[in-house]
């Protein structure tokens, strides 16, 4: 199939699949359309590349959708964006594997689909963690001084969630080599996926924005607090919010994998 019919191809799969995830509230309008460009680029670069595209997009959006009730329940005062992903929390974990796929296009080479399976299997994981270890429960302990925190602070792990978090990489990997990777470069890529997701573990306990509500006297990452109180930042970079994590974890992910696969 030629480059032109690809496109097309994935323009329409893309766009379907948008139109199911706004029904669906798994997407916002912006993030939407972002999928879209992020699906069409990936179908252009290759089957492969949309196969990978959609297992963590139909994995993700499924997770994300289970027991979210509970997981609202237990996260809604800590975490500051809700299940409709926008075109940044699209771009922070789609970006890296989009701009691999690009590469992929305009200068052709394997390492391309490693970078970017590596970047895709890093966002997979961490989604993956996050989701489970939310919806089944336990306590979370910070990694830095091992101590509980509350449901869905960044840089804190569950045993379900840690468990997630290498499915997430070997589901990814494995879509890999049933879609032509040799074996090698599908573990290299579910390594990438789990460095990565632990990295973003890592930068979300320490360097993350740690924000506190004056009012409620309670941590959280929200900008405004339930209470409708302006929170103020009391740790780590202003900037560095959880979009900026999943980017840096998906980076992370890209360079692990290609290390491992050479």
């Amino acid at each position: 199939m030629s480059l032109l019919a690809r496109s097309l191809a994935g323009f329409t799969l893309a766009a379907l699949l948008a139109l199911a995830a706004r029904h669906a509230r798994s997407l916002a309008p912006t993030g939407a359309w972002t999928a879209v460009l992020v699906g069409t680029l990936a179908t252009a670069a290759g089957w492969t590349w949309c196969a990978l595209l959609l297992a963590f997009f139909v994995s993700s959006s499924w997770l994300s959708r289970w027991r979210e009730r509970e997981k609202t329940s237990r996260t809604s005062g800590v975490v500051e964006k809700g299940g409709e992903r926008d075109a940044w929390q699209v771009l922070a974990n789609g970006g890296v594997f989009a701009l691999c796929a690009i590469g992929a296009l305009v200068a052709p080479s394997p390492w391309w689909l490693v970078a970017g399976g590596g970047a895709l299997a890093a966002a997979a994981s961490d989604t993956w963690a996050t989701e489970v270890g939310t919806a089944i429960g336990g306590v979370p302990y910070r990694v830095l001084g091992w101590r509980p925190v509350p449901a869905g602070t960044s840089g804190a792990v569950t045993v379900a969630g840690s468990i997630a978090m290498l499915a997430g990489g070997a589901f990814v990997g494995t879509i890999g080599w049933l879609g032509g990777l040799a074996v090698q470069e599908a573990f290299a890529v579910g390594t990438g996926g789990v460095a990565g997701a632990l990295a973003d573990t890592l930068v979300g306990a320490t360097v993350q924005a740690r924000r506190w509500c004056p009012r409620c006297h309670e941590a959280t990452e929200r900008r405004r607090h339930d209470c409708g109180v302006a929170t103020e930042v009391r740790g780590g970079w202003a900037r560095m919010d959880n979009d900026a994590v999943n980017l840096t974890s998906t980076v992370v992910g890209a360079a692990v994998a290609v290390g491992a696969a050479w």
